[in-house]
């Protein structure tokens, strides 16, 4: 199963775009350029080689340009509803940019369509969407958001996991060894 989704992850066309100031940017590009990897031959035997996935350099600056650390433990009590980690990803890389001087909103039609399009009345995914945020909220305590029959206004709020740095080595010249960006 894992073999398929990668494959077909390695064979999806992505398009990035995102707002930097009042320019609109534009990513179009495949998140995987190749992978390799070594599969045992039944559940008993153990894989002597590491597997590998190499990703394209533009996803990957991407990643480093606009990622937002998750915290585990969220992740963890949150891994039961999909819904729940949708939300909270969402409101993790949404929430610090939005303008501190300027609310965004959100009408229900929005959030319906963004995390609930199988629920056939919005009654019943208002109902679902409500008692998943109080859970999402729980988590992500710094997390400025209202609903009201409207919608949801959002304020800016820090992402639940301060920014960190790493230093990411990249493989010299002298080196015949492929541009690897993340082991499995």
């Amino acid at each position: 199963m894992f073999k398929d989704q990668l494959t077909r992850l390695s064979n999806a066309e992505i398009r990035l775009a995102f707002l930097q100031g009042t320019r609109l940017k534009q990513i179009n590009t495949h998140v995987v350029t190749g992978f390799e990897l070594w599969l045992p031959k039944d559940d008993r035997q153990r894989v002597l080689w590491p597997s590998t996935v190499r990703l394209s350099s533009e996803y990957f600056e991407s990643l480093k340009e606009h990622a937002v650390p998750l915290n585990e433990a969220d992740l963890g009590a949150l891994a039961h509803t999909a819904m729940g980690l949708d939300i909270y990803a969402w409101l993790a890389q949404r929430l610090h940019r939005i303008d501190p001087r300027k609310p965004a909103f959100i009408a229900w039609s929005n959030l319906k369509e963004q995390f609930g399009p199988d629920y056939r009345k919005m009654f019943n995914f208002k109902r679902e969407f409500r008692k998943t945020l109080v859970q999402v909220e729980r988590r992500y305590r710094t997390a400025r958001i209202e609903l009201d029959g409207r919608g949801m206004t959002a304020r800016n709020s820090p992402p639940p996991v301060d920014k960190r740095f790493m230093l990411i080595s990249y493989p010299t010249a002298k080196k015949p060894t492929p541009n690897w960006s993340s082991r499995i």
